[in-house]
């Protein structure tokens, strides 16, 4: 079964998978793991001071909490925010040049998913979206079960509409972002997401 290939060797590049029975399931995750991480965004010198009330207010380096989810449908994204906003944290589909010190999580859906490596494909037609995908701290993505291929050559239609549309970008992600350039030590997290996780939603 694809989706059970598709698992396996992404649990093999560090991705951490969930089975899902809804978006509603994918919301409530999402919005439970930023509660559950600290806060991303980086401080700047003496924000671990102890400050007034209403300076500590006014601080967003340190309180802010942010989901940036550039591509969803409005009603779904809609959901989203809906959730954010009861948790205190902020949802962004837009705008998110202006938030490069750090975006908790990034949400976005599979446009399709390769069984062979455990690599998803997100098709990124505009900026926002690679923004959301390689800021995040960490990224979940919603993968639909019929949208799992095989392999390359089994999405090369799929795939080959991508490319002619220009100007486009199209994204493979495989695992959570590392590197080995340092003494050859594998390190997480250097480059982009620290983690992956994939929400496999059977439909």
């Amino acid at each position: 079964m694809l989706s059970s290939r598709f698992r396996e060797k992404a649990e093999a590049v560090s991705a951490i998978i969930r089975p899902i029975s809804s978006f509603e399931e994918a919301i409530d995750f999402t919005v439970d793991l930023c509660g559950r991480k600290k806060a991303c965004r980086i401080a700047l010198p003496g924000c671990e001071e102890h400050l007034s009330r209403p300076a500590d207010a006014l601080c967003r380096l340190k309180q802010e909490k942010i989901v940036a989810a550039p591509a969803l449908e409005e009603k779904l994204y809609e959901k989203l925010e809906k959730a954010c906003a009861e948790n205190g944290f902020t949802c962004l589909r837009s705008g998110l040049r202006s938030h490069v010190s750090g975006i908790d999580i990034g949400f976005t859906v599979a446009d399709l998913a390769i069984a062979e490596t455990g690599t998803i494909v997100l098709d990124c037609p505009g900026e926002e979206l690679r923004l959301a995908t390689m800021l995040c701290e960490y990224h979940v993505c919603l993968v639909q079960s019929s949208r799992i291929v095989e392999d390359a050559f089994a999405a090369e239609a799929r795939l080959l509409e991508y490319m002619l549309r220009t100007p486009g970008y199209t994204a493979f992600i495989t695992g959570a972002s590392r590197t080995a350039d340092i003494e050859r030590v594998l390190a997480l997290g250097v480059h982009g997401p620290l983690e992956l996780h994939l929400l496999l939603l059977e439909d």
